[in-house]
């Protein structure tokens, strides 16, 4: 085989996992996560590794809403409460640190989202929202996960920033926002 088949064989097998995870998705459990985004007053984000990588980008689209956002590492992050979301990418739903995270957070009254490969993890099971990514994650353990043939979590983590992307689309239609004013709250010193 020629590395040009294994390349065009190698994208068609990724884009087919791709397709398989957003056919398997709930749009009614998305539906709720997005409505407790629109709701909350301020949003905090966090992630670990490729995961967290994804997570901070949602963050910052999230904050092109219009939305208060903060990425929960930054030393400016204020203090949760009562009417904010926490966001936590917890792909394994047993990531430890983020685990502890999402037990503290629960002591803020702030309402508790978690994106994870694995909702039957006790974490997740204790969140107010949870968005099933049903895609394979590293260390995950749900049998209802689309396989991969890729190493690793690459599929979950590839996936969140497709999946991320789509929500925002779907939230600037729902809030009734333009790019234009999506655009408008760029960094605009580069």
């Amino acid at each position: 085989m020629t590395f040009e088949e294994r390349f065009r064989s190698c994208t068609k097998m990724v884009l087919a996992e791709h397709e398989a995870v957003f056919e398997a998705m709930d749009a009614a459990e998305l539906f709720e996560f997005m409505r407790a985004i629109m709701e909350a007053k301020r949003i905090f984000v966090v992630g670990a590794g490729r995961e967290g990588i994804a997570a901070r980008s949602f963050a910052m689209r999230i904050m092109h809403l219009g939305k208060e956002t903060f990425w929960l590492w930054d030393d400016t992050t204020p203090g949760m409460r009562q009417g904010d979301l926490f966001l936590a990418v917890d792909g394994s739903g047993k990531i430890g640190h983020i685990d502890y995270l999402i037990e503290q957070s629960m002591k803020t009254g702030a309402k508790i989202g978690v994106i994870t490969g694995a909702p039957k993890e006790r974490m997740p099971q204790a969140a107010d929202h949870v968005l099933f990514v049903p895609a394979a994650v590293y260390k995950g353990t749900d049998p209802r996960v689309v396989k991969s043939r890729q190493p690793m979590g690459n599929l979950f983590e590839q996936h969140l920033f497709l999946l991320f992307d789509i929500i925002v689309m779907l939230l600037r239609e729902e809030m009734g926002l333009s790019y234009e004013q999506m655009e408008s709250r760029h960094r605009n010193i580069e």
